[in-house]
């Protein structure tokens, strides 16, 4: 048996829409994983200063700040340098996809996005998810 600690993931979502964050969380909820999330940017870089997560979804833009999903991917590379970022927007101009790669996002979806295509992303990075609820590791 494998011991729980050997294959926890932990996953933070960072969202300001209520609704958003909840279905990611749901998404991510699964047997194997520790999810947090946070609404502002605030919380999200209090989450990043306590704790390492493999996985990070973040909006771009929380709560009218432009650049608040980018500040959390700034943290995230120092605190979190193994995790993967996968960054949500309804703001897909090219600046803000050359910033967010260059602080070290590897996917930049525009909103909506389908859940089954995060879900595909984080299994990459050995997350589980409700879509891939078993991981090859």
């Amino acid at each position: 048996m494998i011991k729980m600690s050997e294959t926890a993931k932990s996953v933070l979502i960072v969202e300001d829409e209520q609704s958003i964050r909840d279905i990611l969380v749901e998404l991510f909820e699964v047997e194997g994983n520790s999810v947090s999330s946070a609404e502002l940017l605030p919380e999200a870089l209090e989450r990043l200063r306590t704790q390492r997560f493999d996985l990070i979804v973040t909006d771009l833009r929380l709560g009218g700040k432009r650049d608040g999903g980018l500040q959390v991917m700034a943290l995230a590379g120092m605190l979190s340098p193994d995790a993967m970022v996968l960054v949500l927007t309804a703001y897909p101009d090219d600046s803000n996809r050359q910033a967010s790669f260059r602080l070290g996002a590897l996917h930049f979806l525009e909103k909506p996005v389908d859940l089954a295509t995060i879900a595909q992303h984080a299994a990459i990075a050995g997350v589980r998810s409700a879509f891939a609820p078993a991981v090859r590791e």
